[in-house]
């Protein structure tokens, strides 16, 4: 059965885009017919009616086109595919490929090989290894009906004699287990043997069907290589035909045939490599230092690169537009068709050449790209009651695997998903999108939460110019020379070296920082130029993490730099903002309270008009402005020996634990201190040597309490604004 998919969709070639640029959409409707995009400005994604709303500003008078639609299939799974070498097919052959699965399931296929007349499959499954062969006029199958050790490398081959009918198929365990071995002899017409060269043919890693790829694997597989002769046992020389290396080219796409006649290939769906592989000896860890050990590629029957959806039609942001946060509103059911509406959000940024407002919003886009489609399995009745009721998103991952998960979720085999394209529908980035059903507030995470301070801005006459984690890292310290202030979001969580880079020279350049969020600057991602949809995630060691890369597979395969924590690479978000991740807990926040320090004259600024000595036990994220995700300060991870901390949350909720890389045993922690000590949200400021300067809240639920009692007033929203306007002056 396919799988589930909503009634329209769509995403777009990239997030943002400047005056006189070309967004292009990719739609895809459950059925086919006319549909409509029309542009809208975003003014809020919180449909809590006790919060500012779901709001749209109608721009159909700039944007407003009909067209034609239709189903645009996803394929799914991640293979490798080659030509075939060029033999005569009435010769002997040997196929051979070494295999490692951690969770043997149904037979799924390791290697097949097809010229359009004859072909061979070879798949692994819970009962050993099966093979199946066709050709004009016959076939047959065999089984080895030896089960399949998991997390063990295996030797497989196939051998196959059209002259005697005889076939062969080996299975043996790299761990000296007695090899399981199956022989037949196939009876009618004379057998034929897929083959390359006049005959064409193709042969594919990890799937079956070489037009249709289907019947993906899980797991390991190394060394694929097609053979001269019938191998009795796999000790036996034989003549190479083809012999592929996954050694070679680990950070590209390629994979390369050692082989006389270049059989080179391609990686179809970003399969995951630099992993461990059947020689790995513990001894380095590094893959770009010893290859050999790495000559392994894990396919999953679930991994998604790109669509590769036609495209819908495009639009070409007029030069008069200003920036701002944008969505292009879809909507199909004319003529008969089936009804549904869906949103594209996109970013419009300011003409190159200006005029720059005076304060930039850093969108969180690769933390946004990070949690696409985030499936938790939270979406009970009690949580779809409050979508239907509030007039919410209404489509949940939870229900549409079809769209790829994110770096959050894992494959069927129990690995990490390291891997997360914007070429696909995102729905968790939509306006209106629910995260949790929250007891005391809206539930709201990642691009709908950033709403409130978009909103907040817009409710304070404050003008500003949005970016994105995407272009700062494609441009640099340059994206930021013209703004004085940076804001960011409440969970800036993923970045580059670039995007930290460019940030840590704004701030040392004169410019002002506001960290709005908790949890940010925390985990290292890696991109490359020419895969600029595609982000890779490596959990190395530390942090709390969803899911732990194995030993041996904390180096990207994009960039071959170390992944993890940017803490454990001597970046600690604390050198940035002053503050870094110490304590977690359910989606529910507390209040601060202001430091003897926040009354002294040099900080008078921060708070005034503000009469209260608690602040924030009120919002719309969790119902308190410190909460969920929280930071501190810790000299010794880089704090700067000016910093003061102005507010310090109090009464954190019991569900709150401390994060694993503060910990040394449950007792003990690396700074000292006691575990609940280091647990805590702070708020804090320092300036830097340049006259720049640093505002952060260590809070993720701290933007939602902007709002209170109907209106973008309180003091939050006031201490919010004291630094923001002192920022941009």
């Amino acid at each position: 059965m396919p799988p589930a998919v909503v009634p329209i969709t769509g995403y777009l070639d990239r997030f943002s885009h400047r005056p006189g640029e070309t967004f292009s959409a990719c739609v895809s409707v459950r059925t086919a017919g006319r549909c409509r995009a029309r542009l809208v400005r975003v003014l809020g994604g919180d449909p809590n009616p006790a919060g500012p709303g779901l709001a749209f500003e109608d721009l159909g008078r700039i944007y407003d086109h009909k067209f034609n639609a239709f189903p645009q299939a996803i394929a799914l799974g991640s293979h490798g595919t080659a030509p075939s070498p060029a033999r005569d097919p009435l010769a002997a052959c040997t196929w051979s490929v070494l295999v490692w699965c951690a969770r043997p399931t149904e037979p799924c296929a390791i290697i097949s090989e097809t010229d359009g007349q004859a072909s061979i499959v070879v798949t692994v499954g819970t009962e050993g290894v099966v093979a199946r062969l066709t050709w004009p006029g016959g076939g047959g199958q065999l089984q080895t009906f030896k089960p399949f050790a998991p997390h063990c490398w295996h030797r497989v081959w196939l051998a196959a004699d059209p002259k005697t009918g005889r076939v062969r198929l080996g299975q043996a365990a790299f761990d000296d287990q007695p090899a399981g071995l199956a022989d037949a002899r196939m009876h009618g017409q004379t057998m034929r043997l897929p083959a390359g060269g006049a005959h064409g043919g193709s042969v594919l890693f990890a799937a079956e069907h070489g037009t249709r790829p289907a019947n993906h694997f899980d797991g390991k597989l190394e060394a694929p290589a097609i053979l001269a002769g019938f191998l009795e046992t796999w000790s036996e020389p034989a003549e190479v035909l083809a012999q592929w290396d996954f050694s070679r080219g680990i950070d590209t796409s390629r994979i390369e045939d050692t082989g006389p006649q270049g059989c080179h290939g391609d990686l179809v769906n970003m399969p995951t490599r630099a992993v461990v592989g059947s020689r790995w000896s513990g001894r380095e860890m590094c893959w770009r230092h010893a290859p050999a050990e790495y000559a392994a590629i894990h396919f999953h029957a679930d991994d998604l690169d790109d669509c590769n959806w036609k495209r819908s039609f495009t639009w070409v942001v007029p030069r008069t537009l200003r920036g701002g946060a944008y969505a292009l509103h879809l909507t199909c059911g004319e003529e008969g068709t089936e009804a549904g509406e869906d949103w594209l959000p996109l970013y419009v940024l300011p003409a190159r050449q200006g005029p720059f407002a005076r304060v930039a919003f850093l969108a969180s886009t690769f933390t946004y790209q990070a949690y696409a489609n985030h499936a938790r399995f939270n979406a009970d009745a009690a949580y779809r009651a409050r979508v239907a009721d509030w007039g919410a998103y209404p489509h949940n991952p939870d229900d549409f695997p079809g769209y790829g998960r994110s770096t959050y979720n894992k494959h069927a085999d129990g690995a990490g998903i390291a891997f997360s394209s914007r070429r696909r529908p995102i729905l968790t980035m939509r306006p209106g999108f629910l995260t949790f059903d929250d007891a005391r507030g809206s539930g709201l995470r990642h691009y709908p939460a950033d709403s409130h301070l978009l909103g907040w801005l817009a409710a304070k006459g404050i003008r500003y110019d949005i970016i994105t984690d995407e272009d700062l890292d494609d441009e640099g310290p340059a994206l930021l020379a013209p703004y004085r202030c940076v804001l960011t979001g409440s969970h800036p969580e993923y970045h580059t070296e670039r995007t930290l880079d460019a940030l840590q020279h704004h701030t040392t350049s004169g410019g002002k920082l506001a960290y709005l969020g908790g949890n940010g600057f925390y985990w290292r991602i890696a991109r490359r130029p020419d895969l600029p949809h595609i982000i890779e995630l490596r959990r190395a060691e530390g942090g709390i993490r969803a899911w732990a890369a194995e030993p041996g597979e904390y180096y990207h395969q994009l960039d071959g730099q170390y992944g993890g924590l940017w803490r454990r690479n001597r970046r600690p978000p604390q050198m940035l903002a002053g503050v870094g991740f110490s304590g977690q807990g359910r989606f529910e926040g507390t209040y601060y309270r202001r430091t003897s320090v926040s009354h002294a004259p040099e900080n008078a600024w921060i708070f005034a008009g503000i009469e209260e000595e608690t602040i924030g036990d009120y919002g719309l994220s969790g119902g308190g402005a410190a909460g969920f995700e929280m930071d501190r300060t810790d000299h010794s991870l880089g704090t700067p020996a000016n910093t003061v901390v102005l507010a310090r949350a109090e009464e954190v909720p019991a569900s709150f634990v401390t994060v694993p890389e503060e910990l040394l045993t449950h007792l003990a922690t690396v700074s000292g201190d006691e575990p609940p000590e280091v647990m805590k949200a702070e708020m804090v400021y320092f300036d830097t040597q340049s006259g720049g300067a640093v505002f952060s809240v260590g809070s993720i639920t701290f933007c939602g309490s902007l709002w209170r009692d109907g209106a973008f007033d309180g003091p939050v929203s006031r201490l919010l604004e004291n630094v923001v306007r002192r920022f941009m002056a």
